[in-house]
């Protein structure tokens, strides 16, 4: 069966439809979550002082953050009142895509907080988090209290197999536990099949960071139980875990082996249905010489 050029240049975008598109790669920009205070610097004198403080907190920040995954500093405002602020990158990035990261926080925290005194942005590579500090606000609670607030969290889908999935993640969060008592407060690591990370706030001691991380495992066990991933933000930490496959023994290679032969099964039906398709153009277009 002879096939002619222009019939190959007709049906070839039919066939590159058919092909799966690339996922673009998971930018660190991305938002997470975001707290905004109540106490807004409108009603804040002078205004004015105020604002231009935040701003050279957010240009230290982003001059700090070309060098440093994580700094800490304040800028006083009156003589009783400063704003105090601080960034961090996750330790798993580079500095150039820290930097970026961090250098979006400012517009990102003014558009989504508006004229808030006190607010924390997350980012998927990064956060900030500004607070106005002043003699007269008396303080709520000290570091300890804070360490274990939720903030943010985030479970994925519900496993199929409970009881298998339950006995690897008990395992998973042991190895975690222990990664991060034994680490300068980053860990991540592969358990079988399960993807976890863990991080403290750059100034939490050992001890801090450790109780930081039990705590928001306890909230993934008793809040996200049956999901195959989460997300959990405390005041000082977060972790994040994922797990890939399948829990039970074997059943991953089913489920593996069905895939594979949906796969076969699909690609196979759409070059036959390709191959009638260009067989019926080369059928009227021999018509159309014959005319």
């Amino acid at each position: 069966m002879d096939i002619s050029h222009s019939t190959i240049l007709f049906t070839l975008p039919f066939f590159l439809f058919l092909l799966p598109s690339s996922k673009p790669v998971s930018d660190y920009s991305t938002l997470v979550y975001k707290t905004c205070a109540t106490q807004t610097s409108k009603n804040h004198q002078p205004f004015q002082t105020y604002s231009q403080t935040l701003n050279s907190l957010f240009q230290q920040l982003i001059a700090q953050s070309s060098q440093h995954k994580f700094f800490k500093t304040m800028e006083a405002v009156t003589d009783d009142t400063a704003i105090s602020g601080l960034f961090q990158c996750r330790e798993d990035i580079s500095k150039e895509d820290c930097f970026s990261c961090v250098s979006t926080l400012p517009h990102m925290s003014n558009t989504l907080c508006g004229d808030s005194m006190s607010a924390r942005v997350q980012l998927h590579g990064c956060y900030i988090h500004y607070v106005y500090e002043s003699e007269e606000v008396p303080e709520t609670g000290g570091e300890s209290d804070e360490s274990s607030i939720l903030l943010h969290k985030d479970c994925g889908e519900a496993v199929g197999d409970y009881m298998g999935f339950k006995g690897l993640m008990d395992e998973a969060f042991v190895a975690l536990e222990s990664g991060i008592l034994n680490s300068n407060g980053f860990y991540i690591t592969n358990y079988k099949s399960v993807k976890l990370m863990a991080q403290c706030e750059g100034d939490s001691d050992t001890c801090d960071c450790s109780n930081c991380v039990n705590d928001a495992l306890q909230v993934a066990k008793e809040q996200c139980a049956t999901s195959r991933s989460a997300q959990i933000y405390l005041h000082k930490c977060f972790i994040s875990y994922a797990m890939h496959g399948n829990p039970v023994p074997g059943t991953s290679r089913n489920i593996n082996t069905e895939k594979l032969a949906a796969i076969i099964v699909g690609g196979a039906a759409a070059l036959f249905l390709g191959f009638i398709f260009l067989s019926l153009l080369n059928s009227r277009f021999r018509k159309d010489d014959y005319e």
